[in-house]
């Protein structure tokens, strides 16, 4: 497998948990448990990418690395170009961008998107997981995603997609969840930051569509591993604490 660089983009000011990466699982800040996460696949690198001192500050106190970034950054995955900028990695080198809320993350996984990358012919990768409840594919905060019969994204969304016009009031059979983690080259991330945020990801708050706007394919494959939702939200946040307690 190429080597890897992995990203981590984690910002203090969230609007739903404001300072969520220094929040306290289980003796450990979120970031943390993000970064040993990473830091356990075959990355050759990892680093946190934040805006914020007091982020830095966790970071160095628990020995990892991170790269200050502007605090003006549309979305994470601008933030990640810059650091790979920083970093002088090379258009040819492989980026994983680990989103900061996702202290759950296998390791597996992360090195599943940088090997679908060596495989692919499409520049950019991530993850998606059936849909079980009715419940989660109603939620906003899980963003959906369907393919072609290629694997490669037809569209993301906050939206119940697809919509079973015959079954509504039915559990989803074919609904999937996105997982937020992406594999892309570095001349990807060059490319991305020129580019004019699209109409669609200023609908939908999602960075992804910014690359389908333009035409990238993003070739999407089923997660090796169960990975449990990403912290959004103070529900997401007590269920992440009981799996953590568990353990």
């Amino acid at each position: 497998m190429t080597a890897f660089t992995v990203v981590i983009p984690a910002r203090f000011g969230s609007q739903r948990l404001p300072g969520k990466p220094l929040i306290d699982l289980a003796g450990k800040s979120m970031i943390e448990r993000v970064y040993v996460q990473a830091s356990l696949s075959r990355a050759s690198r990892v680093v946190v990418a934040t805006d914020d001192q007091r982020i830095a500050d966790a970071v160095s106190g628990f020995g990892g690395e991170y790269c200050m970034t502007r605090d003006n950054h549309v979305s994470g995955t601008d933030r990640v170009q810059e650091v790979a900028s920083k970093l002088m990695l090379t258009p040819e080198q492989t980026v994983v961008n680990v989103q900061g809320d996702e202290p759950l993350m296998p390791p597996e996984v992360i090195d599943q998107v940088a090997e679908m990358l060596d495989q692919s012919n499409a520049p950019m990768t991530t993850l998606s997981e059936p849909i079980e409840t009715t419940e989660d594919l109603m939620d906003p905060n899980i963003v959906k995603v369907v393919t072609d019969e290629n694997g490669n994204a037809l569209y993301f969304s906050r939206a119940p997609i697809p919509w079973d016009r015959d079954r509504p009031d039915d559990t989803p059979t074919s609904a999937m969840r996105h997982i937020g983690i992406y594999g892309y080259r570095v001349s990807l991330l060059n490319a991305f930051v020129s580019w004019q945020t699209g109409q669609l990801e200023q609908i939908e708050k999602l960075e992804q569509l910014r690359m389908m706007e333009r035409g990238i394919r993003i070739n999407v494959a089923k997660s090796i591993k169960t990975i449990p939702p990403g912290i959004d939200t103070a529900s997401d946040l007590e269920r992440t604490l009981a799996v953590l307690k568990s353990r």
